[in-house]
């Protein structure tokens, strides 16, 4: 059995692929399942993942390395916004956000218990709610709201018992927060959720069935981040800054920088990453890694753990976003992905159906995979060790 799995979806024609790494022999392909690209994948114990089907309103639990790609697959409301589980990786929530409509309409939250196959919907608020869910006795879910900001604290037992017909589910406990909370994480150790918003990471630690507020983590910087994500190689917190202009018509010239927060010396290194479009990012063994797409070339950023930076050449995407144009709307991106237990990272070629198998200690190419759909606009990827400890990170990626 191979030590490492890459999964890769493409969430508009239906398709996911199971490769082998470095070769990228395609294995499994499964198909007529919508990932739903913005909850995203989400690592269990033991190589396994978690993600959902927007269109066929299911969570999938898939595991790449055993006989049967989906293990598991559970009814759960839809569209599909933020996936997050317990330290265990037993008990699962989903929140629904606006899908292909223009504002928010669905104020649906689901929560499944993969050991016993129960699972519940409520209604909690109309949004596009981020989640955790802290372990350290029973579980708590904890909702961030926007437009008003809040951190929603629900007991998981109290959600699982909901009578049918989704009744509305009123928090224990309410925090504020800034209305334009966007990226959450979980340190699972000491219980700690936080959460990005314009003025910082807003932190809280759970205590009893509730949660203690505290420092507010500064970006150190004019720029924000937009997107969350705890280091399971050590406990740091990373984002990526982006500055300048927030018209989306500018976007090729917006600035971004690489934020790590070490979480056990509370301090914060800043380096930056180039103008244009940066935004999620993947952990290999020694390397984090970045995509840049920009007009005048796309880039895969290597930020090593000493501090070194290397910058690897892409081959242009035919669709990618142009001057003037917004980066999101009919337009081609790239997914990365990586394992924390390996050195290999993978970068989608939207539109081409491409994928770029590189190991992070050189910059070189080890393999390029052609699939047999597009990947629009980038797909979405997960690179997976059977016991590489991304497992540690429990949100949805």
């Amino acid at each position: 059995m191979p030590a490492s799995a890459l999964l890769v979806s493409d969430h508009v024609d239906g398709a996911m692929y199971v490769l082998t790494v470095p070769d990228g022999t395609v294995t499994k392909r499964l198909t007529g399942r919508h990932l739903s690209e913005h909850a995203g994948f989400l690592a269990l114990p033991g190589g396994r993942v978690a993600c959902v089907d927007d269109r066929r309103g299911e969570l999938l639990v898939l595991d790449p390395f055993g006989d049967e790609l989906v293990e598991l697959a559970v009814p759960v409301a839809v569209p599909a916004e933020h996936l997050a589980c317990d330290p265990t990786g037993r008990r699962l929530a989903v929140t629904t956000g606006l899908g292909k409509n223009g504002e928010p309409w669905s104020d649906l939250l689901t929560v499944v218990d993969l050991t016993t196959g129960e699972a519940a919907r409520v209604r909690t608020r109309v949004g596009e709610p981020g989640v955790t869910v802290l372990g350290g006795g029973d579980p708590l879910v904890v909702l961030r709201h926007r437009e008003p900001g809040a951190l929603a604290v629900h007991r998981f037992a109290d959600l699982l018992a909901a009578r049918p017909g989704c009744p509305v589910a009123v928090p224990h406990a309410l925090l504020p927060l800034p209305d334009d909370g966007h990226g959450d994480a979980q340190d699972p150790g000491p219980g700690r959720v936080f959460a990005a918003t314009g003025t910082g990471v807003h932190t809280a630690r759970r205590k009893g069935d509730g949660l203690v507020v505290e420092e507010v983590i500064p970006w150190e910087s004019r720029a924000r981040g937009w997107y969350l994500r705890l280091d399971t190689r050590r406990r740091a917190l990373w984002s990526t800054l982006r500055g300048g202009d927030p018209d989306p018509l500018r976007w090729s010239d917006w600035t971004n920088q690489a934020w790590c927060h070490d979480l056990e010396t509370g301090r914060t290194l800043l380096t930056d990453l180039g103008p244009g479009l940066v935004f999620r990012l993947a952990f290999a063994r020694d390397h984090t890694a970045f995509t840049r797409i920009h007009p005048d070339g796309d880039e895969l950023v290597l930020l090593g753990s000493d501090g070194t930076l290397r910058r690897v050449p892409l081959p242009a995407m035919a669709g990618a976003p142009k001057r003037g144009g917004t980066p999101w709307e009919g337009v081609q991106r790239r997914a990365v992905a990586a394992s924390p237990g390996d050195h290999w990272l993978a970068v989608t070629r939207g539109g081409h159906g491409e994928v770029h198998l590189v190991d992070a200690r050189t910059g070189h190419e080890t393999a390029r995979v052609r699939l047999d759909t597009p990947l629009h606009h980038g797909g979405h990827a997960t690179l997976l060790g059977r016991n590489d400890g991304a497992d540690g990170d429990p949100l949805g990626r």
